[in-house]
């Protein structure tokens, strides 16, 4: 199964991850109010979410031919988990010890929901 989607990412420090959680969800919530898609932001539980990941958000379009909200975007804090693994770390400071960054990744839209979503909202039979 193979789907284009824009994917967004960002590689900060711990101390502002969960702002830049913020951030890079209300760019990818942009996209949907710039088309006026009607859509939602659910906040995923922990069962729910990926294994790296530490707190996620879903953004959910309006899909008139489901009479439901489908999911179109993504986007988790997965704090150091990725880090880690790819020894990914900054020094704060000159003589600071080194630290692990914190990573955000999000989908921008999936493409072809996206289409969809536009078709169907935008429909008049």
């Amino acid at each position: 199964h193979q789907f284009n989607k824009v994917e967004l990412v960002k590689i900060v420090t711990p101390e502002s991850s969960y702002e830049e959680l913020e951030k890079l969800t209300a760019n990818a919530e942009k996209v949907l109010q710039l088309l006026g898609l009607p859509y939602r932001v659910v906040l995923l539980s922990t069962g729910d979410m990926g294994f790296s990941s530490a707190k996620t958000y879903d953004l959910e379009v309006w899909m008139p031919g489901y009479q439901d909200y489908k999911e179109i975007s993504s986007c988790s804090n997965c704090e150091d988990f990725q880090a880690r693994r790819a020894n990914i770390r900054y020094r704060p400071a000159p003589k600071d010890k080194l630290q692990y960054v914190h990573t955000l990744n999000g989908s921008g839209v999936a493409i072809g929901r996206t289409v969809a979503a536009i078709l169907e909202n935008y429909q008049q039979a």
